[in-house]
């Protein structure tokens, strides 16, 4: 009996978990999936930092035989560089202020009922399908005395109406009894939407300043557009007036001079290198958040 019992007293182990053959495949195929996404960053870096002649012998490589920064100086030796990301920088942190203000303040409005709400947000979603076009609108910037100006790459993109539809939906699903709570302490709608509504979603708005981030970052069209002086482009006009000017068959006598013959291919990875450089440092900063909000957002949709 005395052995039956401490047989019995024993702590049972839990189940062992046998690494079954779909496992397998799933750790093979995501291995895969992420070699695929990673390789094409990792091709440029290697580009950018590989001669002509090797690339030309060797199209196909897994790591640089010789390391060369030749690119990165013809990018580097033009200032108007330095000049566009200030440009940049200036556009993305005005414009990422604009966009979220307008997007919270316009999303938290159509979250409430009103008279005729329907008719306008219809009518705001019109504007996903039609638009007045090009020339109305270069003609409405011109008007506004715009041209030539940062601001008109900041102010005609002031609401993302797909990001507006999802925090929309995004504040329906926070309990009303939280605003009713604050509007008994006396809380006007601005107190309630800064001070407990934004903490509450804190990791939807950051994952969508990381958005509009991007946007105003890679932003070139209006620039194209509306800016003529070269010292107010943005940093992505910059980089293709570098990559075209590296395509031409004139080369500078100080690049002459130096030895430097420009490698086009190489330019363009150096380009896309810097330009995507700042968005890499910012974003492990934001990772959380990023994360923790399209969790919350499937969770809840």
């Amino acid at each position: 009996m005395t052995r039956i019992r401490s047989h019995a007293r024993r702590p049972r182990s839990g189940p062992i978990q046998r690494t079954t053959f779909f496992d397998i495949l799933n750790i093979l195929f995501t291995a895969l999936f992420a070699l695929i996404i990673l390789y094409p960053f990792y091709n440029c870096i290697l580009l950018s930092v590989t001669p002509q002649h090797i690339y030309a012998r060797e199209p196909f490589m897994l790591y640089p035989k010789v390391l060369t920064w030749e690119s990165y100086y013809v990018v580097f030796e033009n200032r108007v560089l330095f000049t566009g990301m200030g440009v940049t920088a200036m556009i993305t942190a005005l414009g990422v202020v604009y966009n979220m203000i307008l997007t919270l303040l316009l999303a938290y409005a159509f979250n409430k009922k009103f008279p005729l709400r329907s008719f306008f947000l219809y009518m705001i979603l019109f504007t996903l399908y039609f638009s007045g076009g090009l020339i109305p609108f270069y003609l409405l910037i011109k008007d506004l005395g715009l041209m030539d100006n940062i601001l008109s790459m900041v102010l005609p993109t002031g609401v993302s109406i797909t990001y507006m539809t999802v925090m929309r939906k995004y504040f329906a699903a926070i309990p009303e009894e939280l605003e009713e709570s604050a509007r008994l302490d006396g809380a006007s709608e601005l107190v309630i939407l800064f001070r407990i509504i934004l903490p509450i979603c804190m990791p939807m708005v950051v994952t969508f300043c990381l958005y509009y981030g991007v946007e105003r970052w890679n932003e070139w069209w209006y620039g194209m557009l509306f800016i003529k002086n070269a010292f107010k482009q943005p940093l992505q006009l910059v980089l293709r007036g570098i990559i075209q000017a590296a395509g031409s068959t004139n080369t500078s006598s100080h690049l002459l001079e130096a030895g430097i013959i420009p490698f086009n291919d190489g330019i363009k990875m150096a380009s896309i290198v810097i330009t995507m450089f700042p968005i890499l440092c910012v974003y492990p900063f934001l990772q959380k958040y990023f994360v923790q909000g399209l969790a919350i957002g499937a969770v809840k949709g």
